[in-house]
């Protein structure tokens, strides 16, 4: 999302010289009142040193942020509120529409950092919604098609293209054979007409010459035909399958902000539909758009050699009707737009309730789901109606209006043929060049709605394909083998950076040491171990790995020492010893066997009659809980990590099985760095050292006897659990009773 918006001249020109030694860090519209006065054309500046407010070319108000405390973004009914706080008291600075409403979060942090003489710029990971240069809604892309430049679409099929030159040299080839042999049979039925047919003096040879001469070219034009469907069909399928690798590839990559950011339908329909979409254009408009325009030049020069006059008049209309396609050419881009948007969001939709449709059975919401899926393939159907009903409305006009220049022909040359000033195979032979040009005329009239869906496509496409990964690989990326020193180093990070989860985090963890993470839900220890797997990176310090930054280590060499056990365990669809297999491919038969046995997960997977051939189905829900966790422990020890993450592995489990779970957890922790998150806090009894985490900072930390002694946070979440059970224990006492 834009923070850097550029000034206009006359609001620039206000500012010019509060800007001499102050660069502008951030800069964004404002687009509501203050306090009365009318701020349509406001703006907000922001320098390391002060806020700025200007309206209609005029400084309105200026904030000095070494002397303020914070500045704060408010939200409110359908607005919000920018305001500058010193000590108890609130300043209302100016108020935005909700439109800007994150735009100012950003900013509101970004200054208050600057106030606490913080010298970081927040760096905006928010998908924009409007276009920041004419204001346009983006269709669910990052950039303006309208303000980026009409030939950026044409370049991108360049760059699509440009790796078959031969092919496509190929079917322009057999274009152009096929063009030449199709002007080329008007000229021989033009002479068969005039020598042979009119005189009737033709003798039977000259008959069969002529069905000889046009049987050869039909043949030819079915052979170049045929080898131009089939190379069209080569490189198309060959194209689609090259994007789709391509935009795969590039998801893969990209880091965890991007994903969450997008549905996964629409992901989806971007690796196939849209893919399909240049297939299908490579395939069947491609090849016969440049045979069309091939057609149609060498008609036009055949008809302007037999009568120009006539060729003019055959041609009259043809400029209102290409004039008329333009006129509604923005709005085919809108209509296709929306239709595409609205199939993103039924195929979300879809995933949604087939990943989900356990939880919808349990709760016995078939029925709503069905209708509220629906109510979107109603609006999907809707939208398809009156896209449909428009072309069928706005192309058989065109078409009426390209071909009624064949009037003017029948007309015209019949009369020059009465006249003697042209011969019957010429009238024919014009009439054909005729057919070859409004035929291509109105191939061209359609071409734009074709274009436009390429075109589209190949925006969503490289929307994906532009996009720049927040966690990136360093230039000259370490790889060696991890020891297992982890150090937090003042670190700050936030999943919206104007929004911190974790503040000033210190923390030293050794070598083969086992740290347990409590707190509340929210205070960050899930975030804590998504930086150390470096699914993210910190807005603020450094996290280091045996005294080397992370973000300096390849990623495949720390993910490759990294072993996790989550709480929500996902498993392949497959079978047992694939997914246990997932972690090191290369493992053999017997390695897989023996990482379940220390998992305690072979007994419970030979009960199967396939073993550990048994298909687990979608995310392993044909197996339990208990049993998932186990494959899942097995699959980390097979892996044979030197940082071990543990996040809630024993949650939800009953107390044989959590104790089964906690005999494989001891196997395979032993000796290495590991790092758990745990709410049962038992669990954690044998850890060398316990941080509490409170409030996003690290309030406490130390081992379990020195915190319960020490009777803070740690011991009440203790004494809660322990106050919980005893209740439990009670009810279920008198429940037996």
């Amino acid at each position: 999302m834009n923070l850097t918006y550029t000034l206009p001249d006359r609001e620039a020109e206000t500012l010019r010289p509060f800007l001499k030694k102050e660069p502008v860090i951030y800069c964004i519209p404002c687009d509501m009142t203050r306090e009365g006065e009318l701020y349509a054309s406001g703006w907000t500046v922001v320098t390391r040193r002060h806020l700025y407010l200007l309206a209609d070319g005029l400084l309105k108000d200026t904030v000095d942020l070494e002397q303020t405390e914070e500045i704060l973004c408010s939200p409110q009914v359908n607005c919000g509120l920018l305001l500058a706080r010193v000590g108890k008291e609130e300043r209302l600075l100016c108020r935005f529409s909700m439109r800007h409403m994150v735009r100012y979060s950003y900013v509101a942090r970004g200054a208050t950092l600057f106030c606490r003489q913080i010298d970081r710029e927040v760096q905006s990971v928010e998908r924009e919604l409007h276009c920041s240069l004419c204001g346009r809604a983006l269709p669910g892309t990052n950039q303006c098609s309208r303000c980026a430049g009409r030939g950026r679409s044409f370049r991108r099929m360049w760059d699509l293209c440009r790796h078959y030159t031969a092919p496509l040299l190929l079917i322009t080839l057999f274009m152009a054979g096929i063009s030449a042999l199709n002007l080329g049979q008007q000229s021989v039925l033009r002479d068969f007409i005039d020598q042979v047919l009119v005189p009737a003096e033709g003798t039977a040879g000259q008959l069969s010459g002529f069905l000889v001469v046009m049987l050869a070219i039909l043949a030819g034009m079915l052979l170049l035909s045929v080898g131009k469907t089939l190379w069209s069909n080569s490189l198309g399928t060959r194209i689609a399958k090259d994007l789709r690798e391509r935009v795969f590839t590039k998801i893969s990559s990209l880091s965890m902000t991007f994903l969450n950011s997008r549905e996964t339908g629409e992901l989806m329909n971007r690796v196939v539909e849209d893919s399909a979409r240049v297939r299908e254009f490579m395939e069947q408009i491609f090849a016969n758009m440049f045979t069309q325009i091939f057609v149609m030049a060498g008609a036009l020069v055949m008809m302007l050699v037999i009568n120009w006059q006539l060729a003019l008049l055959t041609l009259a209309f043809a400029p209102l009707a290409l004039l008329l396609v333009r006129l509604f050419r923005k709005k085919e881009r809108r209509l296709w737009r929306q239709q595409w948007r609205i199939n993103d969001k039924v195929n979300g939709r879809l995933e949604d309730v087939i990943a989900g449709i356990r939880v919808v059975k349990s709760f016995g919401q078939e029925k709503r789901e069905t209708e509220r899926f629906q109510e979107y393939i109603g609006r999907q159907t809707r939208i398809q109606q009156r896209n449909e009903t428009f072309w069928a409305t706005l192309y058989p006009f065109v078409t009426f209006l390209i071909t009624s220049g064949t009037f003017f022909v029948l007309y015209f040359g019949g009369r020059s043929v009465l006249n003697e000033t042209m011969t019957p195979g010429q009238l024919v032979q014009f009439m054909a060049y005729a057919n070859m040009i409004y035929m291509p005329l109105q191939f061209l009239s359609h071409l734009p709605r074709m274009l436009m869906r390429v075109t589209t496509a190949l925006e969503r496409i490289y929307d994906v394909l532009d996009e720049q990964a927040d966690v990136v690989e360093a230039a000259e990326p370490v790889r060696r083998d991890i020891v297992g020193d982890i150090v937090f180093e003042d670190v700050t990070f936030g999943y919206h950076s104007y929004e911190p989860v974790l503040e000033h985090i210190n923390l030293h963890v050794e070598p083969g040491e086992m740290i347990g993470l409590v707190g509340a839900s929210g205070t960050g220890k899930s975030t804590m171990i998504n930086l150390l797997m470096r699914l993210y990176d910190a807005d603020d310090g450094r996290l280091l790995i045996d005294g080397v930054p992370i973000g300096d280590y390849a990623q495949d060499c720390l993910h490759g020492q990294t072993g996790v056990v989550l709480q929500e365990t996902f498993l392949f669809s497959g079978t047992i010893f694939d997914n246990i297999r997932f972690a090191r491919p290369s493992a053999s038969a017997e390695e897989v066997i023996r990482a379940a046995k220390m998992a305690n997960a072979h007994e419970f997977i030979v009960r199967f009659p396939d073993g550990y051939d048994t298909y687990v189905g979608e995310r392993g829900y044909t197996l339990s809980g208990g049993e998932r966790q186990r494959i899942a422990i097995a699959r980390a020890i097979l892996h044979n990590p030197r940082l071990l993450i543990l996040d809630e592995a024993t949650s939800s489990l009953d107390t044989e099985t959590e104790y089964q779970i906690q005999q494989a957890m001891n196997r395979l922790t032993k000796g290495r760095t590991t790092i758990a998150i745990a709410h049962r806090l038992s669990t954690l009894r044998e850890a060398d050292r316990i941080v509490v985490l409170d409030r996003h900072c690290v309030a406490e930390s130390g081992t379990h006897n020195e915190l319960m002694r020490s009777r803070g946070i740690y011991y009440g979440l203790v004494m809660a659990q322990l106050e919980m059970h005893k209740v439990r224990g009670a009810n279920d006492t008198r429940a037996a009773q």
